[in-house]
């Protein structure tokens, strides 16, 4: 049993927290770009992740992804810790608890399959969503972190590719995934000729606070054992995420001469996919360029969808697919090797570490891709993954206290013409809200 790194030890909890938050992070941030009768949707799409990997990483997760080998071909743990037998108190992995690091590894399991949910915004029931997230889970996540995380996994031992917090796993793997989920849900009736226009950018601001707060932890909680490497982590990250702020603004500015708020929020998510391969292993010269190409990149990814016809509503693939495919590349060309011993082709490693990564952002990505759609099409033939034509915005599942709000106005205005007596007061002051909410959305629309 390895002895015990009360400091590393201490610091995996507090990077399992920051991760977990990333859950309800993400929920806000895309909540708050959907129209709003789809936010409690949205809401519920994510947080339904919550619940339901948790019990599948307690019950069967950890042990198919972390337990021994099953066979020695490095494809999928065995059932040695099948509801976490065997993993109590004294036990240990790589000098932490190993319930720790369970956590640890659970909340990217709920982020992943999370970042999927922006693919089929709007459009997907519950009930459909639900059974995807456990088949998606057991199927596709819990098969790539045994090969990517485990030490005995074919990517990591037989391969070699670099990938220390899931540029693979999480970032490519949900870019493929919301690609091919996308493609089998179908596209939105007012998919090219409605831009959606978020009904809260104050709530995708307090998401990305969120997001960028957990980043930190998930970036970096994956270095242990690693003198210096949590902390030029964090560095990087920060680093990453406001250069690709800055190269997003960049590439919308040339299209559009103006750079909103929403742009700002979506570039700095770029930066952080693109240092999640290997945030720590790269020096800050490097992780401000790499931060600032995402984001120049990715700004121009997001319009992929509109020349091929794939309706990818909150834009998973073109930021997290190709961050993800952009940050793997960008290891085997910066990677200084202090991690892992394992340099990049700048870095004198010649061209050994970028094949490897090559190779391993194929292989992921097809088989995410091929398995979502599977999963999505076995799905959407039983229990139904697309919401009926034209329904879109009008299942109870999607509705919000609007109803109820227009209902109140409705009813106060009605009172008023009924009345012999002067206008309601209060029904006076509701008109007089509605009139304002409409001037300030024609002054929006003609800024536009």
């Amino acid at each position: 049993m390895t002895a015990l790194d009360t400091g590393n030890s201490a610091w995996l909890m507090m990077a399992a927290a920051m991760v977990l938050l990333m859950a309800p992070g993400l929920a806000f941030f895309y909540g708050g770009m959907v129209k709003t009768s789809q936010v409690i949707a949205m809401l519920k799409m994510c947080f339904v992740c919550l619940v339901l990997v948790t019990i599948i990483w307690f019950s069967v997760g950890y042990t198919l992804a972390f337990g021994t080998d099953a066979g020695g071909l490095g494809v999928i743990g065995g059932l040695n810790h099948l509801f976490m037998s065997g993993v109590g108190m004294d036990a240990t992995t790589g000098g932490v608890p190993t319930v720790i690091f369970s956590v640890f590894h659970m909340s990217f399991a709920i982020v992943t399959v999370a970042l999927i949910s922006g693919s089929v915004a709007g459009r997907a029931t519950m009930r459909g969503w639900i059974v995807f997230v456990c088949a998606w889970t057991l199927l596709v996540y819990i098969p790539m972190a045994h090969w990517v995380f485990a030490p005995d996994g074919w990517v990591a031992k037989q391969v070699g590719a670099v990938d220390f917090s899931g540029g693979t796993v999480v970032e490519l793997s949900s870019g493929a995934a919301g690609l091919a989920l996308a493609l089998v849900a179908g596209r939105r009736q007012d998919f090219e000729r409605t831009k959606i226009r978020p009904h809260n950018l104050p709530l995708v601001v307090i998401g990305l606070s969120l997001l960028w707060f957990g980043w930190f932890g998930f970036n970096t909680g994956s270095s242990l054992g690693t003198p210096g490497a949590a902390a030029m982590g964090v560095m990087n990250t920060q680093l990453a995420a406001g250069a690709a702020m800055a190269g997003w603004a960049v590439t919308v500015y040339l299209r559009t001469r103006k750079v909103g708020l929403l742009d700002m929020c979506m570039g700095a998510v770029t930066g952080m996919v693109a240092m999640t391969p290997l945030a720590g292993g790269v020096n800050m010269m490097w992780a401000a360029i790499i931060g600032f190409l995402a984001g120049l990149t990715c700004a121009f990814a997001i319009s992929w969808k509109y020349r091929f016809g794939v309706d990818d509503t909150l834009d998973v693939v073109g930021i997290h697919g190709w961050g993800g495919l952009f940050g793997m590349v960008m290891v085997g060309l910066a990677a200084t090797g202090a991690m892992t011993g394992k340099k990049g082709l700048f870095y004198g490693g010649g061209w050994d570490l970028l094949g490897k990564q090559l190779v391993a952002v194929l292989v992921l990505g097809l088989f995410s891709f091929g398995m979502t759609a599977l999963i999505g099409k076995v799905v959407d033939l039983t229990v139904g993954l697309r919401q009926p034509s034209g329904a879109e915005e009008h299942e109870q599942v999607y509705q919000n206290d609007w109803d109820v709000q227009f209902k109140e106005i409705a009813d106060a205005l009605r009172g008023s013409v009924d009345s012999a007596d002067k206008p309601d007061p209060d029904a006076s002051a509701l008109l007089d809200q509605v009139r304002r909410m409409l001037a300030a959305d024609d002054r929006e629309h003609l800024a536009d």
